[in-house]
């Protein structure tokens, strides 16, 4: 695997930022969020976790979005992103 810039870093934390902050929103808990969505607890774990140097797909982040009820658009459109 290649060594990833600082900025790709940067916007992989951001991204597991914004999936929590939604995530959060959409129900406190990632057990009962895992559960009422049909997946693994420690996959919502992975995908907001900032020390993961893979990041997540935009296929997993538009499958997230499904799931708290935004579009992509909506979801990128966040401060953390400017």
């Amino acid at each position: 695997m290649a060594k990833l810039k600082p900025e790709d870093i940067a916007l992989n934390q951001k991204i597991a930022l914004r999936i929590k902050e939604l995530r959060v929103k959409a129900n406190p808990n990632q057990s009962k969020f895992a559960e009422c969505h049909f997946i693994d607890r420690q996959l919502v774990s992975r995908w907001e976790n900032t020390n993961d140097q893979r990041g997540v797909s935009i296929h997993t982040v538009n499958r997230f979005c499904k799931m708290v009820g935004v579009s992509l658009t909506e979801f990128f459109d966040s401060n953390l992103f400017n």
